[in-house]
């Protein structure tokens, strides 16, 4: 049998494992466009802040495993059953595993494109490519701004003021990670960024990049600010955009496979053409994209013991999801249904204890007693426990402070 996965991201990464780990004797190949072999993104901030290096975020893929960088994948026949990469001729397979991941989306900005791509001291962040032009800028830069106030924007601020550079962060909504946060865990959270010398300006949209003309009309110098939707400007020589990621679908797309936000997949990760399947932040799941490191975790093992015969009935059938940010001065955690909506909820509690001199916060959303959701900030010590009595739906103790704090003096 012959598997050929295109993507060598971690999801692509984490199937070829798993494949492998299980007794899959099928010959596998994995497709990556990107010169270097598979690596976690999610950690590319601490690339950028030095605290890591490329050898300590590499991820394993598995024996007998034939990698293949620098070969992005061009063209799919799913009828024939082949592919077309970059620098070779079409190749068949019995099995396709689509996990092309997704794209940064680079905002409608005014001044945002020079000749041939972003204008000098703009960046996007999602590959370690882009890392290594970004740490190359930013020991030269004097001020940055971070246009968006998400996971990857507080990641990449936070990387940037360890650098030795003031920060700050534009975002268009009322709070910081405003999808896994509440807004009390966001002001917190602004309250530490705001300790490491990053500024946060929320209810903001940025709407052009200032700087001179190059001497080609059609080539713009190096950025100098950041004008504001209200007129107010910042000034910058390094701006980085972290507004998000869109599934990666244009390969599959032209192929004739069934896209709406992302590729359609069923519980058996399957698209409906045949042999083919996707997993990760390509694949569309009753009618979801998840975008996170452990959903895609999930998928890429469910489909390993699929196609590797360990479990051939195996389904994904969804995820309890966790947003985590655990490495640097700032951490946090969170879980399930943890926004202000879930707070209104028929038979819904809540239990909160913060502690403003030590910068945590820490929200549990019960109903009865199950846990539905949580919020950890400044002290993930009962992260486990918490995600695990989430995970497994298991009912909760009475007494709940052993699972929200292992200290004394948190007030509520």
């Amino acid at each position: 049998m012959r598997i050929a996965v295109v993507g060598a991201g971690l999801a692509g990464a984490r199937f070829a494992q798993q494949y492998r780990a299980l007794g899959g004797q099928g010959e596998l190949t994995l497709y990556g466009a990107e010169e270097r072999g598979p690596y976690n993104r999610v950690l590319l901030a601490e690339v950028l802040a030095g605290r890591y290096d490329f050898e300590m975020i590499a991820l394993p893929y598995g024996p007998g495993v034939e990698l293949r960088t620098g070969r992005e994948v061009l063209a799919l026949d799913p009828a024939g059953r082949r592919l077309l990469a970059g620098g070779g001729d079409w190749t068949g397979y019995d099995h396709l595993v689509l996990a092309t991941g997704a794209n940064p989306v680079l905002p409608p900005l005014r001044g945002l494109r020079g000749a041939g791509g972003l204008r000098p001291g703009v960046h996007a962040f999602r590959t370690l490519a882009d890392c290594a032009r970004l740490a190359e800028d930013a020991a030269t830069a004097e001020r940055a701004v971070v246009i968006g106030g998400g996971v990857l924007g507080v990641s990449a601020a936070r990387a940037l003021a360890s650098l030795g550079l003031p920060v700050e962060i534009v975002h268009q909504a009322p709070h910081l990670i405003e999808r896994q946060l509440d807004e009390r865990a966001a002001d917190a959270l602004r309250g530490a960024l705001a300790g490491l010398g990053v500024v946060s300006y929320l209810d903001n949209r940025a709407r052009a990049l200032c700087g001179p003309a190059g001497e080609d009309p059609a080539a713009l110098g190096r950025v100098t600010g950041v004008e504001l939707a209200n007129g107010y400007r910042l000034e910058a020589d390094l701006v980085v955009l972290a507004c998000g990621v869109r599934p990666r679908t244009g390969l599959a797309h032209a192929a004739g496979l069934a896209v709406r936000q992302g590729v359609l997949v069923d519980d058996r990760l399957a698209t409906g053409a045949p042999g083919v399947h996707a997993l990760g932040d390509c694949a569309e799941h009753r009618g979801r994209v998840h975008g996170l490191a452990e959903p895609a975790y999930q998928m890429a093992e469910a489909l390993a013991a699929r196609l590797s015969g360990a479990d051939p009935e195996a389904r994904w059938t969804g995820a309890r999801t966790l947003s985590r940010l655990s490495t640097g001065p700032l951490e946090y955690a969170a879980f399930g249904e943890s926004g202000g909506r879930a707070e209104a909820e028929p038979g819904t509690d809540v239990l909160r204890l913060a502690d403003p001199t030590r910068g945590t916060y820490k929200k549990l959303v019960l109903r009865g007693d199950r846990l539905v959701g949580g919020i950890l900030l400044g002290d993930l010590a009962t992260v486990g426990a918490l995600t695990r009595a989430y995970e497994r739906d298991d009912p909760l103790p009475d007494d709940l402070l052993p699972l929200i704090t292992t200290t004394r003096g948190a007030r509520p």
